[in-house]
């Protein structure tokens, strides 16, 4: 395997469009594009999870390529164009979802782990409570009281969850022989799904992945921007398997001929938060972009300076282009778009569309709150009589090493694997209407929660919020957010913007667009909602609400995963 020379690309006369491929959670879709970003043929698909037991989730390999290499296909068929005619091809995929295969052969160990898997909740809580990161905490402290290193700031904080690549790798290492046995053979490839696709594009010829991808998967450190030689020895993972990490712009190489019939450039690989962020042209210092699909997805554009992780915001690279990097701080809620889906196969509806309105037909939930955790719980819950470790307040943590307690409540940022996903308050009177309303309130509440956290904690002024994903079509969600934050909130024509980003920024490196200021040009704005109510008018509902959240906390024993 080989690794690309970067450069950019040349288009042929005759490509002149430009293709984005998005693998999300539930959906993976491929737009066809031409030089004023209209889409020009569109291809979906559904994708298909495993749940071989309880808390885990898997994605089968050979499935996924089947379904990548198909759309790609029919959207370019639905555009009436030829494979000939595509410049290049960008690519996005959801984070942290991870595949490990035999460099020799090709072969997958194992499928595709998820990132909303819960098989390494034991090991997560298990290093959590840990003498190590504690040790790790106190010793960060000191180094950062002496040297004001932001690098030790963010150590002093350090924590796990599941979403984290590095805990399911390390499970993946310690509870698969053949993978173990490999990576001690120097004979196993790591990859996330952009490094997976661009293998099986290529035909095992280029192995790599871009630093908006690594940066999400917890074992890569960003202010060096390289895979964290110290995480890997603390979970036993060598530093040998992981691939290459190259610009979110680049000359990855080209798909084989063999594949399509003709050698397509892949000229971007990127993480789907981040390529959503550039297709929203969210460029400056400020820019806030709120993704709603399977998750919600908060990012704010940090500049070239990295975000110093604090309660319930954590930084990633944004992308990599040359000599510029821009960081983004986000926080996020593992469960929107999955939930309606869910609502749905219950047939507590019929169309999507509808939920709008069926919430608008009860004044209220009637006092029913629905608690989104069907792959755990990241949120903020009030917790009085302690301290929470707070990366900002050095002393906090030397206070917490003394035992001594504070009465003060602060709200703390909960990982909690083993929450449940409950509906509280159910009553005779309850109606789909009263469930769905309940269900969409709670999207709403979590935006309204990390919102708040955004603002706490950004040193940047918060400028533009664009708004996009599947849920961001429903009028409901969105404008009751918009009344809990006071904002307006920009929602494009588009709302499909990781396939957008994807193919703007491959469209970059190509030359088929010439700057981010012709690409501010090209997004189009649909609506703006503004506020309408005041935020206080929700107050009841959203206490009532957190104290759902509250009950829902470790509800499911250790041992059940």
């Amino acid at each position: 395997m080989s690794r690309c020379k970067e450069g950019r690309v040349s288009a042929a006369a005759a490509a002149t469009y430009v293709v984005g491929v998005d693998v999300g959670s539930i959906m993976l879709r491929c737009h066809v594009y031409d030089k004023t970003a209209q889409v020009r043929g569109v291809s979906s698909k559904t994708v298909e999870t495993l749940h071989p037991h309880l808390g885990w989730v898997e994605l089968d390999p050979e499935v996924l390529w089947t379904q990548v290499t198909d759309v790609i296909k029919e959207a370019v068929q639905a555009a009436g164009l030829q494979m000939n005619q595509i410049a290049g091809l960008g690519i996005s995929t959801q984070r942290g979802t991870f595949i490990t295969w035999n460099k020799k052969t090709g072969k997958p160990f194992h499928n595709f782990i998820s990132w909303k898997d819960q098989r390494a909740a034991e090991l997560v809580n298990s290093w959590n409570r840990g003498v190590i990161l504690k040790a790790i905490h106190v010793i960060s402290t000191i180094l950062y009281f002496l040297t004001r290193s932001d690098r030790y700031l963010t150590a002093s904080s350090l924590t796990f969850t599941t979403q984290h690549v590095s805990l399911r790798l390390s499970w993946i290492l310690q509870n698969i022989t053949e993978v173990q046995q490999a990576a001690n053979e120097n004979n196993c490839c790591f990859g996330t799904i952009d490094t997976w696709l661009l293998y099986k594009l290529t035909k095992g010829s280029v192995y790599a992945t871009d630093y908006s991808n690594a940066s999400s998967t917890g074992i890569f450190e960003p202010f060096q921007m390289c895979w964290s030689s110290v995480l890997s020895k603390l979970f036993s993972i060598p530093m040998s398997i992981y691939p290459p990490v190259e610009d979110t712009s680049h000359s990855f190489g080209s798909v084989d001929a063999e594949i399509f019939g003709v050698p397509i450039p892949i000229v971007a690989l990127v993480a789907d938060q981040q390529a959503a962020m550039f297709g929203q042209c969210c460029f400056h210092a400020g820019d806030v972009k709120l993704t709603m699909g399977t998750g919600i997805f908060w990012d704010v554009n940090t500049g070239n300076r990295l975000h110093t992780p604090g309660a319930g915001l954590y930084p990633v690279v944004g992308w990599k282009i040359g000599k510029e990097v821009v960081f983004l701080a986000e926080g996020n809620e593992s469960d929107a778009g999955s939930t309606i889906k869910w609502a749905k196969e219950l047939d507590l509806f019929t169309s999507v569309d509808e939920t709008s309105r069926m919430a608008r037909n009860v004044i209220d939930s009637e006092g029913v709150c629905f608690v989104p955790s069907f792959s755990g719980l990241q949120v903020l819950v009030p917790c009085p009589s302690r301290w929470y470790l707070r990366a900002s307040v050095v002393s906090e943590h030397l206070k917490t090493l003394m035992n001594i307690s504070s009465k003060k409540t602060r709200e703390v940022p909960v990982n909690d694997p083993y929450a449940c996903a409950s509906f509280m308050g159910l009553k005779p009177s309850t109606t789909r209407n009263h469930l769905i309303r309940a269900m969409l309130e709670s999207i709403a509440f979590r935006n309204k929660q990390l919102y708040d956290t955004i603002v706490k904690q950004m040193r940047v002024p918060l400028r533009n919020i664009r708004a996009d994903g599947g849920v961001s079509n429903n009028s409901f969600v969105m404008q009751m957010t918009s009344d809990l934050i006071n904002k307006k909130i920009d929602k494009p024509v588009n709302t499909d913007m990781s396939c957008l980003g994807a193919a703007f920024l491959a469209g970059l490196a190509l030359g088929f667009w010439t700057d981010k200021e012709q690409l501010k040009k090209l997004r189009r704005t649909e609506i703006v909602f503004e506020p309408q109510r005041d935020a206080g008018e929700y107050k009841l509902a959203m206490d009532n609400w957190i104290k759902a959240v509250q009950r829902s906390l470790n509800w499911y024993s250790q041992t059940s995963y």
